[in-house]
């Protein structure tokens, strides 16, 4: 641990000029600096759940279990922690002021310290595979229980830790329980030193989605508004290098559909103002989806410069294209568009969600491209033929209420630590 601990001290530089170099687009990474070492303003409720989601991606798949354990437990104080932003933002976005939230601090065993003592937890529960060594120890030691929920582990990222087994082993022997994903995701969490009473199989949080009955009728009222009539798609979640295939992929499609509306969701805030100016060089039609402006029939082009609100579009939409899967950033989450019945469409480099992939796409309900012409091609198809469209949209819809019931299982591993602190 102490070769760890100076490691970590001595990169903090690094980090600074990390936060202060992405502050430039985004503010928010200047504000808040203090949580980061375990210094909180905001009185919170002692005696609570901390629940932990890196970023994003991660609350999305929390927001189910936080709903739930509310639910069950209605006088328990729930804390959410992220590392960004935007995960914070997700967090305020879904809960309001019901929970508390924060930034976990870097694990450096003070500010681990200040921040367990300031919250004093009854649970701590992160969402994925979090292995914080000063966290974790300092749990242990203080006896607060420490579950890793919906956790994965790569191949890729099972043999890295293979170097440090010996470390690895002894951060294993602290965690209270991982509750994961999938078999292989076990078997390599047990060949790192786990044991198997530490171990449970739960299936993939991600998949206990579904369309709230308000979002079915702000997406009914949002398409009507925005022409019944007209074809639309949706870009989401798109990263550097992709943009460029998808409006050359939305040219040629209005060749063959010129009222076509294309939404476009950058997956991070910074990069709208960059992918703007790249529609407007392009010579688009465009509008921000932030200027609350009614898309025109002359509209090419509607840029989701906001946040949280993909759930809704994914409502209005007719196909869905999910980005970081045209380079090798590993893809998104397709089961938000599933939720909704619309056909997915996905590129070749989907390893952040594998599993899922291959047993969606085995479903039909995802198909699979490589470039710009076999993206307009499928496009093409869909929006032709309704049949084809339904077809995979049901079969995508299907799918994923098929894989739930991960969530009632997690709900179960946990009651017992609850219930164990309310009788002691």
């Amino acid at each position: 641990m102490l070769l760890y601990n100076i490691l970590v001290y001595l990169i903090q530089p690094l980090i600074w000029i990390r936060l202060l170099w992405r502050s430039r687009h985004i503010p928010a990474y200047r504000h808040h600096l203090s949580e980061r070492y375990g210094f909180y303003k905001q009185k919170i409720n002692a005696g609570g759940i901390i629940l932990h989601s890196v970023s994003i991606g991660e609350t999305l798949a929390a927001i189910p279990l936080i709903h739930s354990l509310q639910k069950l437990h209605p006088y328990i104080p729930i804390t959410v922690t992220s590392m960004t932003p935007t995960g914070i933002e997700q967090t305020k976005l879904a809960f309001g002021n019901k929970v508390f939230y924060g930034y976990l601090p870097y694990d450096l065993p003070g500010a681990i310290n200040r921040f367990i003592n300031h919250i004093n937890p009854i649970l701590v529960i992160t969402i994925e595979t979090e292995l914080w060594p000063n966290l974790i120890k300092s749990l242990y030691r203080k006896g607060i229980p420490f579950i890793i929920a919906n956790a994965r582990l790569s191949l890729r990222s099972a043999k890295n830790y293979q170097k440090i087994k010996n470390f690895m082993a002894h951060i294993m022997q602290h965690i209270t329980l991982i509750a994961a994903q999938y078999e292989d995701d076990g078997a390599r969490f047990i060949s790192l030193g786990l044991k198997t009473n530490q171990l449970a199989i739960i299936g993939n949080l991600k998949f206990e989605i579904s369309v709230s009955t308000h979002i079915t009728k702000q997406a009914k009222k949002l398409r009507k508004l925005w022409n019944n009539q007209r074809p639309i798609w949706i870009a989401a979640s798109t990263h550097y290098g992709e943009e460029k295939i998808l409006l050359k992929t939305h040219h040629n499609l209005l060749q063959s559909f010129p009222n076509l509306l294309m939404i476009l969701a950058p997956r991070h805030p910074e990069r709208f103002s960059i992918v703007q100016q790249m529609i407007k060089k392009s010579g688009f039609n465009y509008i921000l989806q932030s200027s609350g402006n009614i898309p025109s029939s002359t509209t090419q082009i509607v840029i989701n410069d906001t946040m949280g609100k993909l759930m809704l579009l994914y409502g209005i939409v007719d196909v869905a294209f999910i980005g970081g899967s045209l380079i090798k950033h590993g893809g998104h989450n397709p089961l938000e568009a599933a939720a909704h019945g619309i056909p997915i469409i996905m590129g070749p480099y989907t390893f952040n969600f594998q599993q899922i992939c291959i047993k969606l796409k085995q479903e039909q309900g995802l198909i699979t491209i490589t470039d710009s012409i076999s993206l307009t091609l499928e496009i093409f198809k869909l929006l032709n033929n309704k049949h084809h469209r339904l077809f995979h949209g049901n079969r995508a819809n299907k799918f994923l209420y098929k894989n739930q019931g991960a969530l009632k299982r997690l709900l179960c591993l946990i009651e017992p630590y609850l219930n164990l602190n309310k009788n002691q």
